[in-house]
Formats: structure tokens, sequence, C-alpha cells
């Protein structure tokens, strides 16, 4: 199945999932919300997939919601970002029942500055 903004390999009984928006630092979007919610349950029907690991492009694994359009957050724009939050746990939510395992990776340049503080 094709997807708008993330890419999806299986190799080895390891389906990757890589958020794919590497110009807005992987933000999360509605959309990508319902293409991982697709691609786990893709990974959840299919008997070859024993692990699942989500990564993102580029050089962040996901700076938070999308709120591109403006300097400042209205009180559209908030509520936007509580749904963004609510559209992980969604997605995040299915992962519980799943019959494989999973794992999330985040980008070198975010863990090796994490560990020079």
């Amino acid at each position: 199945m094709a997807y708008e903004t993330i890419r999806v390999d299986v190799a080895e009984n390891i389906q990757t999932i890589r958020l794919h928006r590497p110009e807005k630092l992987n933000a999360f979007t509605r959309q990508m919300m319902q293409d991982l919610i697709d691609a786990f349950a893709a990974a959840d029907a299919d008997d070859s997939v024993r692990a699942v690991i989500v990564t993102g492009a580029g050089r962040a694994f996901c700076a938070g919601a999308d709120l591109s359009g403006g300097a400042g957050l209205s009180s559209v724009r908030k509520r936007l970002a509580v749904r963004s939050r609510a559209g992980w746990r969604m997605a995040a939510w299915t992962i519980p029942t799943w019959r494989c395992a999973t794992a999330a990776a985040a980008s070198r340049s975010a863990s090796s500055s994490a560990s020079s503080r």
C-alpha cells in the first residue's frame, strides 16, 4: 500500500515504518496518524512480521504536531495540537494487541545530543 507521510519496508520479518516528512522534521499530521494506523494494522495482519520499528527520515524522529501556517498559536491551532497528541495515542493504542515486538528508533543526532548534556 502507498502512504502519503510514511514509508514502509518489510525485510527479514521486520517491518520498518519511517515517518517521511523530513522537510518538516516529520511533524505529525492527521494524515500521518491515519497512515500509521493503517501500517500498524497491516503489520498485525501479516503473520510473517515478527517486529516493527518506527523511525524518522532525516535529522529528527518527530517534531510534534505540525502547527505551520503562522507565528502565533490561535485557539484553533491549540486544539489541533491537542488532537495531534491524541492522534499519536490513538495510533499507539493498537500496539498492545499485536502479536509482534515493537520499537521506536530516534535519530542518531537526537540521541547523541541528549547524551552530551
